[in-house]
């Protein structure tokens, strides 16, 4: 019996970065899963709840139950969207019969290829020094990786995929699980101090040697890419569904390349 799977794609995805959308349809196909893209609205409720504003958030949650409890899995490529969904609608829909299929079916996109997919192959090329920016959301909320303050074995379910591409080369960084500062409306209230903790990360990948820095946050990369297209730095910044669907980095830095 073939999986209803819907793919959720958030807001700013849909508005700023849609490449990453179509590279997520693009790999789940690859993978053999048959997708649907909903024509709903496509906000969490996440910049809401954020800030406090949980009753102007409270629509956003019913309908997105509303629109997706039918479908086996919803997988969204972002864990902080994710991780709204799945640990903080039962504040705003504590009564919804439907809530709990959909808590319990909605994955970030690492975890869906490697928990129900279970992929242990993928032919692709990426012949590049990857760093990897494991966000907080995923890392802390969803459980994708083991955070350093943790004495548990040491897995990420996103470096595990990358593991999978045979000419890829992962860069190790001096602080593998350290937040960059964009935590959404942080990133405006506090700006300042958002853009020196950026600055921090971008600074680890490029002490690394990375060419490319990759999370399975496109906020976290907004946030970074940002950073590193004014000051000019040699990194390019892509999401690990672009990595994984087999696309290439685009306008790479000269010094990257070497």
């Amino acid at each position: 019996m073939t999986m209803k799977i819907a793919l959720f794609v958030p807001c700013y995805i849909d508005q700023l970065y849609p490449d990453v959308a179509w590279s997520t349809l693009e790999l789940l196909e690859s993978l053999g899963c048959e997708v649907v893209v909903p024509d709903v609205p496509v906000c969490c409720g996440q910049p809401m709840a954020n800030t406090g504003c949980w009753e102007e958030a409270k629509p956003l949650a019913q309908s997105f139950v509303k629109n997706y409890r039918e479908f086996d899995h919803i997988v969204c490529p972002s864990g902080s969207c994710t991780s709204m969904i799945v640990n903080h609608y039962h504040d705003l829909l504590p009564d919804d019969a439907d809530y709990k299929h959909v808590s319990q079916h909605t994955w970030e996109l690492c975890a869906f290829l490697t928990d129900v997919l279970k992929v242990e192959k993928l032919d692709i090329s990426f012949p590049y020094r990857v760093g990897l920016h494991q966000s907080c959301h995923g890392l802390r909320e969803l459980k994708l990786g083991s955070p350093s303050e943790r004495n548990i074995p040491q897995f990420s379910k996103a470096r595990q995929l990358l593991e999978l591409i045979p000419d890829i080369e992962l860069v190790d960084l001096a602080r593998k699980d350290e937040c960059c500062g964009f935590g959404g409306t942080f990133a405006v209230s506090e700006e300042a101090v958002s853009c020196m903790m950026g600055n921090d990360r971008v600074h680890d990948h490029l002490q690394a040697g990375a060419q490319v820095l990759t999370a399975g946050d496109m906020s976290c990369l907004m946030h970074m890419d940002g950073l590193i297209r004014r000051q000019q730095k040699p990194l390019a910044a892509m999401h690990i569904a672009q990595i994984l669907a087999g696309r290439k980095p685009e306008n790479m830095p000269a010094e990257a390349t070497t």
